[in-house]
This record gives C-alpha cells, structure tokens and sequence, in this order.
C-alpha cells in the first residue's frame, strides 16, 4: 500500500502540513484557535473561523472541510453563546464553501474556539514561505493594527471607527488574495499572524535566503492604529515578536513606533506574497478593487535573511 508523500511541513510558519496525493492534488492539514478578541459571540466565532483556515489560503489552496475545537466554561458561559459562536463559523464556512463536520469541546475556564481545517492544492502551484525570490516585490493585502486595536477594545479605549475597521479586516477571508497571489505568479507566500509582519518577513527571508527591504511609509494601517500605539496599546505579543526578529533587522531612521507597529501581533491578518514588480502592482489594483486595502510595501533582493527598514 502506497503512502502519501509529506512535501512540506509548517508551509506558512504555522502548524500546518501538506502531502501529496497524486500528481494533481496535495491535502493542506492545519489548525488554529483563539480566545475572545471582541465581545459579540458570532463576530468572535468568524474571526476565529477566518483565522484558522488562513494557512490554506497562504498555501494557495481552498479548504474542504472543518473540525470545530472548543474550549467552554459550562459553569459560567450559556450554550446558547456557544451556539452563537458556532452559526459564526458557520458562516464563513458557507462564504469560503468547506463543510463543517462536527468537532470537539472540552471544558476550559476561559473559552477558546478554531476549527482544524482539511484543504487541497495543486502539488505544483503550491506557496511557501520558502518560495521568495531575489527582484520580487513584497505585496500585503491587509492592513496592520489588528493587535494594537483588540488590546484598546480590552481596555475600552477604541474608537467606534478603528474598532469597525478591524473587526471588517479579521472577518475577511484570504481567499481572494491567494488567487491572486497565484494568478500574480509568487511563489512565495504567507499569512501575517501572530509572529506580525516583521516576523513572518523575517522568517520567510530566513527560508528563502533572500534579504528584504520595506518601505514603512507604504504598509498600510487600520484607522486609529497609530494613534492608540502612542497610548500604549500594544500587545505584549508584538514587543516579544521585535525581539524575536531584532537580530536580523536594519531599522534605519525609523523611528521605534513605527518599527513595534510593524511587528504588531495579528489575529486573522491578510496575506504577504512576492511576485514581479509588475505583476505585484496589477495585483495590488485587483485587490484595492475588490475592496482589500492592499499595497506594493517592499522588495526582495539577494541575502541571507536579513530585514532593512527604510
């Protein structure tokens, strides 16, 4: 009896696999989950489901099937809340069209929901975080901030308009971006969770044995972003993410505030993918079409893993 061949494993940096099945088809196998991040129990549930099918689209793959993962205090939480959660799942299963097929639930003093996610993608049209090539250009189809904002939201310290805006981007999916992506040409891909743009830059420069080069006046932020960092509102996540990433980061001028949002943890993030500087730019007019706040926000050159911020 044949087995079938593990091609990669942790494709994005995250807890995700792929093995090929044949010439035509791989299976994508991940998994994620999350702790409230806004107080609406199906915002949560979408978020939550946004976020752990990620990984297939930053692999170029769809999602076939999910398994929900669920952790409820049954003591002080109503099923009625979970079942809230779940119809959010539900409906982004039904947007990105993969089946849920049941699931666990264990009891646990503070609630925590994902799914586990079975995906499929061409052997051959598969993105990495590996697959970084020197004279791509960088493009990120999400804006940052996600962090920033759900730490003021905890604090009751978010604007009704920055508050809006993040929800809007962590309940968008990575479908779209990812056929662009592959329409785009790249190769190299992933999602920017909680490692933050700079850690997942970092590690894909890493992977692929490229340096990149970013330019900070172009990423993109959620409204209110900046403004709530200068209050203090960063996660403790992102400073730990610039630590990570410190080593192997040329900041230049930048200025400190500007290099902690760019390491900003984010929940359900948007895609990061290199392709030709062409090909990016027609890219980054599709996504901004569609309604993405896309943008060109850097370059890739021959290295060894290092970031330069400029």
């Amino acid at each position: 009896m044949s087995h079938p061949d593990l091609l990669v494993g942790s494709a994005t940096g995250d807890d995700a696999a792929v093995w090929r099945l044949d010439a035509e088809r791989a299976l994508v196998v991940t998994t994620d989950f999350i702790t409230p991040v806004v107080d609406d129990a199906r915002t949560w549930g979408r978020i939550a489901a946004a976020n752990a099918v990620s990984d297939v689209y930053a692999m170029g793959g769809r999602p076939l099937l999910a398994l929900n993962l669920v952790g409820w205090n049954t003591e002080e939480l109503p099923t009625e809340l979970l079942s809230e959660v779940l119809l959010g799942a539900a409906d982004v299963a039904a947007d990105c069209g993969f089946v849920t097929v049941g699931g666990h639930t264990v009891d646990d003093p503070e609630p925590k929901f994902g799914l586990a996610v079975v995906g499929e993608v061409h052997p051959d049209r598969l993105l990495t975080n590996t697959g970084l090539r020197p004279g791509d250009a960088l493009v990120l189809t999400k804006p940052l901030g996600v962090g920033i904002i759900v730490t003021a939201i905890k604090r009751d310290l978010a604007p009704a308009e920055a508050t809006t805006a993040a929800v809007a981007s962590m309940t968008r999916s990575n479908a779209e971006a990812a056929t662009v992506a592959l329409a785009a040409g790249a190769t190299g891909a992933t999602d920017v969770t909680g490692f933050g743009l700079l850690g997942h830059l970092g590690r894909m420069a890493e992977e692929s044995a490229v340096d990149v080069s970013v330019d900070v006046e172009a990423v993109p932020l959620l409204p209110g972003a900046r403004s709530l960092a200068e209050d203090g509102c960063i996660p403790g996540g992102s400073r730990r993410n610039l630590e990570w990433v410190g080593p192997r980061l040329d900041t230049g001028s930048v200025d400190e505030l500007s290099v902690v949002v760019l390491a900003d943890a984010q929940t359900s993030g948007g895609l990061v993918f290199g392709c030709e500087p062409d090909a990016a730019q027609r890219a980054v007019e599709q996504l901004v079409a569609t309604g993405h706040q896309a943008a060109v926000v850097g370059q890739v050159r021959s290295g060894s893993g290092r970031i330069q911020l400029r």
